[in-house]
């Protein structure tokens, strides 16, 4: 079952694993992709100080769930599980904390996707269209956001995001390394606000034998 979830964060790390202070792009970031952010409360990142979020995965009858503590404006990680607890530096990757930062990378791409459309570098947006969206079935707003074959832990990958008209984002769909077929499909649901940041707290795939969600959302802000 470990390998399972470690399966999971693989496939699902952004390619973009930036080792520094996460800023936000501003000349080469789509109007798209700054609505869509700005939905989710991006004014409000950068008072935040601290956020803290637990990382579930409910799969038939398998429970598994990480912790996190993360300070962006020094990169300060921690991460607890029921088995250890590990600190570290975004800005000091070395051999003990590697497995624990690809944790993160997933871990916190889930949680704050909406943002890391605008603050990832080497990536391609589409233009916006209307399409039928894969779950719900529903007519939404679709952008694929690709990155680049250079660079991360996992470089090439593509996400298909479909969102409504007020720009917050209902569905997406993974697909590994820009493959055709999807890897992994699933939805945002659940939003709640925490200081101005809203978050989609629950994700299920189709076929609802499967439950990733975040509990113990804490933001805090200066």
């Amino acid at each position: 079952m470990k390998n399972y979830f470690l399966i999971l964060s693989i496939l699902l790390i952004y390619a973009s694993c930036q080792k520094n202070k996460t800023v936000i792009k501003e000349s080469k970031v789509s109007t798209v992709a700054e609505q869509i952010a700005n939905a989710h409360g991006l004014s409000h990142w950068n008072k935040v100080s601290q956020i803290k979020f637990t990382f579930n995965v409910d799969r038939d009858s398998s429970h598994y769930e990480r912790s996190w503590s993360w300070k962006p404006k020094t990169n300060d990680v921690s991460l607890i599980t029921n088995t250890d607890t590990i600190k570290y530096n975004r800005t000091d990757i070395d051999s003990i904390s590697i497995n624990a930062d690809k944790a993160f990378i997933n871990d916190k791409y889930w949680l704050l996707v909406p943002f890391q459309l605008v603050w990832d570098e080497s990536t391609t947006i589409t233009e916006p269209v209307q399409t039928e969206a894969p779950i719900s079935k529903k007519l939404l707003n679709k952008i694929t956001l690709t990155y680049s074959n250079e660079g991360g832990y996992t470089p090439g990958d593509a996400y298909d995001i479909y969102y409504s008209d007020d720009f917050l984002i209902q569905e997406w769909v993974f697909r590994k390394a820009n493959s055709k077929d999807a890897t992994l499909t699933s939805t945002f649901e659940n939003y709640q606000t925490f200081n101005g940041l809203k978050i989609a707290l629950t994700h299920k795939k189709p076929e609802r034998n499967w439950n990733l969600n975040f509990t113990d959302v804490i933001v805090t802000q200066d």
